[in-house]
């Protein structure tokens, strides 16, 4: 105690400090207290030692380093609230811009006497102005997800809101063969516009995510929307099966208890024909994570033509000898001016044959995650090897492509 009465008089010997400026300087030498109240000890038990030795007391009047700010905590609380009543949230957290001359003067203070037990200004104000807040919106402080953050000039009790995304968990099916998974801005005018476009700035008129997106931002009063797929599939071919595990993620929203049972009936009536979705629920960042991450293994029906005659026991034989086939990919010829030219290795886990007629097969098809599957079929000019034309001995190309299954996909986190 002899020390820090000993810093404490230093301190105050030079600059006359608040008792929230005195305290902090030594905010980790104990707990139990606040600053403001261990400043006060501090104080208390200086100036009665002074008082012995028959020396004036430190009379507190204008503090050196806050210039009083803590006085104003009332005021930002107020102003946070206000500012946090605008948005729909379950938890928040409140942070602060403090001057930077309070922080210079305070870092000189710590000059005088270590700061090493010391916190800095920013952390107490947090931490009182959150109170204050809590006291009047009654919800949750959350430290690490918060649903809002309100950030607080302590300047001019300015408060700017931060809103945490809302998350989407779902499953899309999507059944049109000309519908992208994600908005396609024009190339030609990059998204601003123009002839070729019709004006919309994309290069198709909609896709799977404006068909879920959109139903959800305008819900969520949001911005914007952006959807994170476990993979994706080309634009000509079907998403079946139980669809594709997605998250749609909604900047910005002004709500987040959102119906999502209505949403997806909502949805799939406006998608009608074009996509359906299943399985929403409310997710979180970390889920976006799993899901960009997940590799599964997909299971595809494939349409094909022959340019000549095939067996058809020769066919089936050669796709029942599919056992982890393993094939090199080189970055296909059709997606590699937007794609590094890689090669890849890949492996065709199973193939057998569904329906065979003419000229025409329809073959069923398992494979590892990320498989070029018309690659597969036609070889792409040897770039994929080897293929289902190149061991057959006849050229093969793809009439229609299928995705009937994403398998393994990991199981998500409920979220309550």
């Amino acid at each position: 105690m002899s020390e820090l009465l000993d810093k404490a008089e230093i301190i105050l010997s030079k600059h006359d400090l608040c008792d929230h400026c005195l305290g902090r300087v030594f905010a980790r030498v104990s707990t139990g207290l606040s600053d403001d109240q261990r400043g006060l000890s501090l104080r208390l038990g200086l100036n009665f030692i002074r008082v012995l030795d028959d020396k004036e007391p430190y009379v507190h009047s204008s503090c050196y380093v806050c210039e009083e700010i803590f006085d104003n905590v009332p005021r930002f609380a107020q102003a946070a609230a206000d500012a946090l009543s605008k948005v729909e949230y379950n938890n928040f957290l409140v942070g602060t811009r403090v001057d930077p001359l309070i922080s210079e003067r305070e870092e000189q203070i710590w000059s005088l006497v270590g700061q090493e037990k010391a916190e800095p200004i920013k952390a107490e104000l947090n931490r009182e102005i959150g109170k204050a807040t809590y006291a009047i919106v009654q919800k949750e402080v959350e430290f690490d997800t918060p649903d809002v953050v309100a950030l607080i000039d302590t300047r001019f009790a300015h408060v700017e809101i931060d809103v945490a995304p809302v998350f989407v968990y779902g499953r899309y099916r999507k059944l049109s063969r000309e519908l992208p998974q994600t908005y396609w801005p024009c190339r030609e005018c990059r998204g601003k516009g123009c002839k070729r476009c019709n004006g919309t700035g994309k290069m198709y008129q909609t896709s799977v995510q404006e068909y879920i997106g959109e139903p959800i931002r305008a819900a969520a009063e949001g911005v914007e929307h952006f959807l994170h797929g476990m993979g994706r599939e080309d634009i000509d071919a079907r998403m079946l099966g139980t669809g594709r595990p997605f998250v749609i993620e909604i900047r910005d929203p002004r709500k987040r208890n959102i119906d999502l049972i209505r949403l997806k009936d909502e949805i799939n009536r406006l998608a009608k024909d074009q996509v359906e979705v299943s399985d929403l629920r409310l997710s979180n960042r970390e889920e976006v994570r799993k899901v960009k991450l997940a590799d599964p293994r997909k299971t595809y029906e494939v349409k094909v033509q022959f340019e000549s005659p095939v067996e058809k026991k020769a066919l089936t034989d050669l796709l029942d000898s599919f056992h982890d086939l393993e094939i090199s990919q080189q970055t296909p010829t059709r997606v590699a001016h937007r794609r590094a030219d890689l090669e890849r290795k890949k492996t065709i886990i199973s193939a057998h044959l569904v329906e065979f007629e003419g000229d025409i097969a329809l073959i069923r098809l398992m494979t590892q995650s990320g498989t070029y599957v018309k690659e597969f079929v036609h070889g792409d000019n040897g770039r994929t090897d080897p293929s289902l034309s190149k061991l057959l001995g006849v050229q093969a190309k793809v009439l229609s492509l299928d995705v009937t299954g994403i398998l393994d996909e990991p199981e998500p986190e409920r979220i309550e």
